[in-house]
């Protein structure tokens, strides 16, 4: 029996080996078709848990993001398995609250990300990634991941937090492995080692950076938060050091993975890749469209706080819903050739979110980092060309590449 004969229900949507070679898409595609408010009962690795709700329609992802009164972040967190992360530690994190909480703490975190503010670092980034390039001189080959995105985007996220220099590679690594916990390559100890090593690791080094901003304020996002009031009140440390957490964990895993899969994409379409390099304006069209086919992250989760109906199905109180990114923005219903990548299509997506309250905060660096590194990275090495089968990360929260093994070719003048 094929995979297409196998009946919805008995296709267990967090089993690894859908997800060995990266998010399964036709799974996905059959249910937008067949079944796209779906229940799955069995959480696999959490025998434990009740089952989901997905929601594959990008339609039923705008109403179900824009309506935190019935579908709340806060009640059972924001990933299908609650018991991934302690649901206390989840709820710290704004992105896990719901009004009025949410609304005062992220308009905080809001002031380090204005438009203005990402503006003023262009050339700052620039820089950045044309020194990691330069580090590439004489190669001929190179991983994408690794040598390119990773050290980029940390290097970006950590300049705005006020981590050192010599800190940089000790959080990416430490974010790397928290968000890909189940990938036995990323994680080889496995999730326990997660709880009783690395979160504490987080606590320590965050709270040292955080009595440090205390003692002496500087211009950087952690010390926006330590001197921060929220209703006449500061921040509790826990809370700051989540909201830290957040912060570094979108800034590094979600613009390397979706530049990573960019940079794939082009070389496995070269016929796109040739229309980008003959005219660079289409950059920002390259970008979005790569939001909508990658985004960085596969699903969020919101809890019923009622009886409700989606898409007519109903919904009880308590049930989880998951959002399912990576089907709504293969969506045929909103894309001609939903699942062809086409560098001057420049869609509208919800890879940051379908507005509202929960719209990611980052959108705007995340667009200028992406739009800055295919700039510079197609510029210089107009003749890439991939080297080796790209590896994914099983897991299914984060969509991103462990490895893009390429030729670069000859560097251009």
């Amino acid at each position: 029996m094929s995979e297409q004969e196998i009946p919805l229900d008995e296709i267990p949507a967090f089993d690894e080996e859908m997800w060995a070679d990266g998010p399964p898409y036709e799974f996905f595609k059959r249910l937008r078709s067949e079944c796209p408010v779906h229940f799955t009962a069995d959480m696999l690795d959490f025998p434990d848990e009740p089952g989901f709700w997905s929601l594959t329609k990008a339609e039923d992802l705008r109403t179900v993001s824009r309506d935190w009164e019935t579908f709340s972040s806060e009640r059972g967190g924001i990933l299908a398995a609650t018991g991934a992360l302690p649901l206390e530690l989840m709820q710290s994190m704004f992105i896990a609250m719901d009004p009025p909480k949410h609304d005062r703490l992220k308009a905080l975190f809001q002031r380090g990300f204005t438009p203005k503010r990402i503006a003023m670092h262009e050339d700052e980034i620039r820089q950045i990634v044309r020194e990691e390039l330069d580090k590439l001189d004489g190669q001929e080959t190179c991983e994408i991941v690794h040598d390119i995105a990773q050290p980029v985007v940390a290097r970006v996220i950590c300049g705005f937090m006020g981590i050192a220099d010599e800190d940089v590679l000790i959080w990416s690594d430490l974010i790397n492995t928290i968000l890909a916990a189940n990938d036995p390559d990323v994680n080889p100890e496995g999730l326990q080692s997660i709880m009783e090593r690395d979160m504490p690791l987080v606590f320590e080094k965050a709270q040292a950076l955080v009595n440090a901003r205390r003692e002496n304020p500087t211009e950087d996002l952690t010390s926006v938060l330590v001197h921060a009031e929220v209703d006449g009140e500061k921040l509790e440390d826990h809370e700051i050091i989540m909201g830290f957490f957040l912060l570094m964990a979108a800034g590094n895993d979600s613009t390397k993975s979706t530049f990573s899969s960019a940079v794939r994409a082009l070389l496995e379409h070269p016929d796109q890749k040739a229309k980008l390099l003959a005219n660079m304006d289409l950059v920002p069209s390259t970008v979005e469209e790569s939001l909508r086919m990658f985004p960085a992250f596969a699903h969020f989760r919101r809890t019923a706080t009622k009886d409700t109906v989606i898409n007519g199905q109903e919904i009880k109180e308590g049930d989880k819903v998951v959002m399912w990114y990576i089907g709504a923005g293969r969506d045929e219903d909103e894309f001609e050739r939903a699942d062809e990548f086409d560098v001057e299509r420049n869609p509208t997506h919800q890879s940051f979110g379908a507005g509202g309250r929960h719209f990611c905060l980052g959108s705007a660096l995340a667009r200028l980092e992406l739009k800055i590194l295919l700039e510079e990275t197609f510029s210089r090495y107009p003749e890439m060309e991939l080297d080796g089968t790209p590896t994914h990360v099983v897991s299914g929260f984060v969509n991103q590449l462990k490895a893009l093994p390429v030729t670069l070719g000859p560097r251009a003048s």
